[in-house]
């Protein structure tokens, strides 16, 4: 079976003006996980992205730590995030508040994103997205089948939590609360393995920061 390493992105700048860009934390997350790659010997032929700033930094950040990491990148635009500004812009009145719930506290920002996650699922909110959950759900799918008729062996892909959680859910065969639930937990610069051929998608490991545990590194262990 082949392997797969989903990557998610290091922190990014919630709160600021282009939350798509790296903090110094998130930059200092992704050494740390190539450094940890290359003690435990890991090397990957293949390496995709999707299209986004974050993306393509963490990648960086990786190269810098882990240089056998190929050149050649793929970028696959079904890696790239769902876009949760257009899915707060698309409230109604009725739910207009939890627009207004949102402030600079990140519990408070991540407890209004799951209601409208859970919203945007159940089709509340079709008619005002650019994207709806089912066209999430099968973008998603078309990456997995992609990665999965490549022929690569050991396969990189630097992502983000949205998509992992969609990844993670399919090859659990599960609702669609179960991504909601899972891309709330998925942790910067966290690895969730999966093995595959061309038939099968299975999941081996999920969220894991082992590059953190240190507990001089706890203050790394980031969601944003």
């Amino acid at each position: 079976m082949a392997e797969l390493y989903l990557v998610r992105h290091g922190q990014a700048s919630l709160g600021s003006d282009n939350y798509d860009r790296l903090s110094e934390k998130g930059e200092q997350q992704s050494i740390w996980l190539a450094e940890h790659f290359a003690r435990n010997g890991l090397r990957f032929d293949r390496v995709v992205t999707g299209t986004l700033q974050r993306h393509a930094q963490t990648l960086d950040a990786i190269r810098r730590a882990l240089p056998d990491v190929p050149v050649e990148c793929e970028i696959l635009p079904g890696l790239d995030e769902y876009d949760f500004h257009a899915l707060f812009r698309a409230l109604d009145a009725e739910h207009r508040n939890l627009a207004e719930s949102v402030t600079s506290d990140p519990r408070e920002f991540f407890k209004a994103l799951r209601q409208v996650l859970q919203l945007w699922a159940e089709g509340e909110l079709d008619e005002r997205v650019p994207e709806t959950w089912g066209a999430f759900q099968q973008r998603v799918a078309a990456v997995r089948v992609a990665i999965q008729q490549s022929g690569a062996q050991h396969v990189l892909a630097v992502t983000s939590g949205g998509v992992i959680g969609a990844l993670t859910q399919q090859a659990l065969q599960a609702p669609a609360a179960t991504a909601i639930a899972l891309n709330m937990q998925i942790r910067n610069s966290s690895v969730t393995r999966c093995f595959f051929n061309r038939e099968t998608f299975q999941l081996s490991s999920f969220n894991a920061v082992s590059h953190l545990e240190d507990p001089q590194r706890h203050a790394f262990q980031t969601y944003g």
